[in-house]
């Protein structure tokens, strides 16, 4: 899907986002008060280069808190430009699906493409059409742990799922010391976090599991975590909060809420090294999926159990969800506009810098494509 020529040309198109040294704090609010690009989120890429055509008034957008660092960004530079107000609530993937199928937004974000049932109640808010899922954003899915004293960490599949599962309970766990040889891990109690909300990440997070190590990980899976223990906290930045704030714990979100006191443990998969989080590994992992949507739809089939060198097998993409066909007349020009720019070779710049990954170049094509025939 000639990924890595997409990855180079979105670094160096990133060098022009570093110059307005743009800073988001990864921990940053999830809440559901109004956003226009915060002046955390200001300063960056190349807002001249934004096409606005007849784009006014405001946006209503919910959905998604993992993509919400890179949303904040794309909104400073587009609402600079075009002076359109979008308010992104960052209430979850499922919260999102729901409020776009009642017809509350101007469209959603969601770390899951549609099931058949939202498609459906979708068609009753999209006259003549239906939702369709635009792949938009990428990223890694990172294990944040707070452990001190150590530094550097190594999980696999089987571990994982034993410690989301109250089956592994002691940092000192002979399964995760045969992982870690030489590290000195305490005797201390795991506090294992998972989300509270119907989330896309658990969605993703579970999906890996279930390919990854199948026989230690029973359940289903879903936007709603399923397995017994642990604790919870609503959205990404909840969960990275109480890490953060908790030693020995350990919580699962993206990569750009890794901040200071949070580190990200790599991952065993059987390739020839641990694999970190990162833009470059999340990019190589990405190099495996396959567009399974029909019609305007884009939706993903990523591979988690994947094995190649250099690639993260917790990965996720986020989907913009939207009307293909019946779209409110009002929102419609600042949708369009909107969405054009976040799927430009300026807004995909931004994503490296943001520690997310450039959705690849064949698909993001045909994001462009489908999004210029919008109605």
């Amino acid at each position: 899907m000639k990924l890595q020529r997409m990855n180079r040309r979105a670094i160096a198109l990133g060098a022009i986002a570093a110059s307005g040294a743009l800073v988001l704090t990864a921990c940053g609010s999830d809440d559901t008060s109004s956003s226009s690009g915060g002046a955390s989120a200001s300063s960056t890429g190349n807002a001249s280069s934004i096409k606005c055509d007849n784009a006014k008034g405001q946006l209503l957008s919910d959905g998604s808190s993992a993509q919400k660092n890179a949303i904040d960004a794309w909104v400073a530079q587009f609402s600079k430009a075009c002076g359109v107000q979008i308010n992104y609530k960052a209430g979850g993937s499922g919260a999102g699906v729901t409020s776009f199928t009642q017809g509350q937004l101007a469209f959603a974000g969601s770390d899951s493409a549609l099931k058949p049932d939202a498609v459906a109640a979708s068609k009753k808010v999209c006259s003549g059409g239906q939702g369709i899922d635009l792949p938009m954003v990428g990223g890694p899915i990172a294990l944040g742990y707070n452990l001190s004293g150590v530094d550097n960490l190594v999980l696999d599949a089987p571990t994982i799922a034993k410690i989301f599962d109250s089956k592994i309970t002691k940092w000192n766990d002979p399964a995760i010391a045969a992982l870690n040889k030489g590290v000195k891990l305490p005797d201390l109690k795991i506090q294992a976090f998972h989300r509270s909300d119907e989330s896309g990440s658990t969605d993703n997070f579970t999906k890996y599991l279930i390919a990854a190590t199948p026989d230690n990980w029973k359940y289903s899976g879903g936007k709603a975590w399923q397995a017994k223990g642990g604790q919870s906290a609503a959205q990404s930045s909840g969960v990275a909060a109480q890490v953060k704030q908790t030693n020995g714990a350990i919580g699962y979100f993206e990569l750009s809420y890794v901040t200071d006191g949070v580190k990200a443990a790599s991952i065993n998969t059987g390739a020839s090294a641990p694999v970190a989080p990162s833009s470059d590994s999340a990019t190589k992992a990405i190099a495996d999926a396959k567009v399974v949507g029909t019609g305007k739809d884009l939706s993903l089939q990523l591979n988690y159990a994947t094995k190649a060198d250099g690639a993260y097998p917790i990965t996720l993409v986020t989907y913009e969800i939207v009307c293909d066909k019946g779209n409110k007349a009002d929102t419609l020009p600042a949708t369009k506009a909107f969405l054009r720019y976040i799927a430009s070779e300026d807004g995909q710049a931004l994503l490296p810098n943001l520690k997310y990954a450039p959705v690849p170049a064949d698909i993001i094509a045909k994001v462009r494509t489908t999004i210029e025939g919008l109605s």
